[in-house]
């Protein structure tokens, strides 16, 4: 550990960190300098979900910029190409600057806890794989500003529009390599502290879930983040050193950048959700106060998604020409994939079945998880049949589909995960009302938005377009006033749930907030002491409690 955050005989709370607003009063190795060379996972933990909540207000904003928009048919705010630039951006910052880096965030704090270790294996390492991460924040949000504006060939970054953007496309490359670099790091740092530093007597069969679907989600990132690496960089050399990989009149081939990409993407959306469900795997026992159904089968259902996940790519693909018989093998791998998909929405449900089930604001937002991802799987199910998906192909259905799984799926998972852990991060407890009323806000605003889509791509409308014929005018304008009643969820869920907890507001939380709860991180005080687990602890036979 760095001397930097070594916390002196005179702090006032005794265990070193009694929240987010004394440090201050610490002297000067605990100012800034805490926070600027943090080694601590807590503090690490805090930053990435401080870093991921503004990026996720930064997309938020440029979401609402083409909501308002789309409000009404004809051109309102912005011309179609500053659109893109917006649709483009929306997507990049949302999923590289909000979903992941808050599962990290989550990781970070977490899985040391959970696990019974002192820290994360590479503590500095984790401190640099953060930091990676503030300046390429900048080049993305920034690039508005280039000479031609953002890059604006969608979040896919297809060529050949990528060969033809201007300079701003080489800050957005640049800025992906690093966030893929900061996620390699992160990864490494996730599987090693994982796999070496369990405490005595936590074998991997009786580890939480939740540290069980970030493993596989690290090895999933170091798989495929260099093949993202590997496409951006062919299409830089494109641009600027006269290779053709992508451009057909040097003999290249657009759909060849597709395949890459991908193989990359297909992967992501897993990264992106198998942490989620080990969040619901966390909450929902607990609140049901039964034993997670088939832990098990869980863990091997969420090895089977991630081994399946890399043989399902084309289906993003069925338009572009590829032979019946390739259609077929992804439109099967694609309708395989939600078998093992489906055995953890039936675990869930079972864990529930004759549970004694208590609604607090973390399992709200578990069942409303459930209810919403299953919807964004039927609809990808249905998109994976290569038949429909050639109707539905760039249709607003698509973007209800994805927008189910990942606005309701990830962001409803990482509000419960909030909820149920905050209490351990601050020593104060929510107030419950409030947390209830941004449940409730948030689902209704969110199928308020995002169900009408459905009925649009139905109808024919394509995404990406700045425009519309009138007879999609209705749903549009529900659509919109529906997204900003969610944007503004979501500041309401900052400013009044989580500042009040981060200050210290509200009721002292007891070292067991949620009393049928289980994991060492309940076994520790509340708020979690600086340093935990300095010497392995003891655990019984569950490994989920201290003995000794």
């Amino acid at each position: 550990m760095s001397a930097v955050i070594d916390h002196s005989p005179t702090d006032p709370t005794g265990h070193g960190h009694a929240g987010h607003d004394e440090h201050e009063h610490h002297g000067a190795p605990h100012g800034w300098r805490r926070w600027v060379f943090a080694t601590n996972h807590k503090d690490i933990g805090t930053l990435y979900l401080l870093f991921a909540f503004a990026m996720l207000m930064v997309g938020g904003v440029l979401a609402l910029l083409i909501r308002a928009e789309l409000f009404q048919p004809g051109l309102q705010l912005v011309n179609p190409e500053l659109f893109n630039q917006l649709t483009t951006m929306h997507g990049l910052i949302m999923v590289f600057g909000a979903i992941m880096p808050a599962f990290v965030g989550f990781a970070n704090w977490m899985i040391p806890l959970q696990i019974g270790a002192s820290d994360m294996a590479f503590a500095r390492m984790n401190n640099f794989s953060f930091w990676l991460m503030i300046p390429a924040a900048i080049m993305l949000v920034t690039s508005f500003l280039l000479p031609g504006g953002a890059p604006a060939a969608g979040w896919t970054l297809y060529a050949p529009l990528t060969l033809q953007m201007g300079p701003s496309m080489d800050s957005g490359i640049f800025a992906m390599h690093i966030l893929g670099a900061s996620s390699i790091m992160g990864s490494i740092n996730i599987i090693v502290t994982i796999l070496n530093m369990r405490a005595p007597g936590m074998t991997l069969m009786k580890m939480p879930m939740f540290a069980w679907t970030w493993l596989i989600t690290a090895y999933l990132l170091i798989a495929v983040m260099p093949v993202l690496a590997g496409a951006i960089t062919m299409t830089l050399t494109d641009r600027h050193f006269g290779t053709s990989f992508f451009n057909p009149a040097g003999g290249g081939d657009p759909v060849m950048y597709q395949h890459i990409f991908w193989f990359f993407g297909h992967p992501e959306v897993y990264i992106m959700i198998l942490p989620a469900f080990g969040i619901i795997s966390q909450v929902v026992p607990a609140f049901a106060r039964k034993k997670l159904f088939g832990y098990a089968s869980m863990v091997y259902a969420t090895s089977s998604i991630a081994i399946l996940s890399f043989i399902v790519w084309a289906h993003h693909m069925f338009t572009t020409g590829m032979p019946v018989t390739g259609q077929l093998f992804f439109m099967y791998a694609t309708m395989l994939i939600a078998v093992p998909t489906a055995v953890k929405i039936f675990n869930w449900i079972a864990t529930m079945w004759q549970g004694s089930m208590t609604f607090e604001t973390p399992m709200l937002f578990a069942v409303g998880f459930i209810f919403v991802f299953t919807m964004g799987g039927f609809t990808g199910l249905i998109l994976a049949m290569a038949p429909v998906d050639i109707q539905l192909q760039d249709t607003y259905y698509v973007v209800a589909h994805f927008h189910y799984v990942l606005v309701a799926g990830s962001l409803f998972s990482m509000f419960s995960a909030v909820y149920y852990w905050a209490p351990k991060w601050t020593g104060v407890m929510y107030d419950e009302r409030r947390g209830k009323l941004h449940f409730w806000w948030s689902l209704i605003s969110f199928n308020v938005t995002f169900f009408p889509m459905h009925f649009l791509g139905l109808a024919g409308m394509p995404r990406r377009y700045a425009d519309y014929p009138m007879q999609f005018a209705d749903f549009n304008a529900v659509a919109s006033v529906g997204a900003f009643f969610f944007g503004f969820a979501q500041v309401y869920f900052f400013v009044f749930i989580v500042l009040p907890m981060m200050r210290g507001k509200g009721e002292p939380a007891p070292q067991r907030p949620w009393e049928a709860a289980e994991g060492l991180e309940w076994e520790v005080p509340s708020p979690a002491p600086f340093h935990t687990f300095e010497t392995p602890p003891k655990l019984d036979a569950t490994a989920t409690r201290i003995i000794g």
